[in-house]
């Protein structure tokens, strides 16, 4: 059985990992989250991977549910795919105690989220230019740095959280001029200041 909370996000466990920690497959359920139903050929072309390396994967996603067929879009044989849930919750507290493999998997699994907000952050660089002024003046890119406590970090995060799902709730629809699907980063951790 696999956790969900209120807002379809899978929670992340040893098992879970297990299924997603690979980059290709963090890749596929990236796409398929971001720009929807697609099948494997399709997903190959776009990640640059052969179908059978896309197809292969997707069938290992699907096995610990963050895939699943999206009938819907199919003609014939073609087997579409789509992402079973919105999002992922990874706790760090989910996994201490675990032993090497299970942190090895973890570790796979952030080093990836960090690559690949780098590179959405340098791809939004690199393209700037062609999005609108009203967009480039939309953005941000900072950074704070000052002093919390754990129990202040925790509240911090939990409070940005809340703030980026009362957005959700205020999605424009399809028809509306000038809307544009974002992303949104958030990291918080501690630094070494000596």
């Amino acid at each position: 059985m696999t956790e969900h909370d209120e807002r379809g996000k899978r929670r992340l466990d040893a098992r879970a990992l297990r299924g997603l920690a690979h980059p290709l497959r963090m890749q596929l359920l990236t796409a398929l989250r971001q720009r929807g139903p697609a099948t494997a050929s399709m997903l190959a072309e776009r990640l640059g991977e052969s179908s059978g390396a896309t197809s292969y994967h997707l069938r290992q996603l699907a096995a610990h549910g963050f895939v699943e067929d999206a009938p819907e879009h199919g003609k014939g044989r073609e087997r579409w795919w789509r992402a079973a849930n919105e999002g992922l919750v990874f706790d760090s507290t989910e996994f201490d105690g675990a032993g090497p493999e299970v942190r090895g998997m973890a570790d796979v699994f952030l080093h990836e989220i960090a690559g690949a907000h780098a590179r959405e952050l340098s791809t939004w660089i690199a393209t700037r230019d062609h999005w609108s002024r009203e967009w480039t003046g939309a953005t941000d890119m900072s950074d704070a740095t000052f002093r919390l406590t754990p129990e202040l970090a925790t509240e911090l995060v939990a409070r940005m959280h809340a703030l980026i799902e009362d957005y959700r709730d205020r999605v424009p629809d399809a028809d509306t001029p000038a809307a544009e699907q974002v992303r949104i980063h958030t990291h918080l951790f501690p630094i070494e200041t000596t």
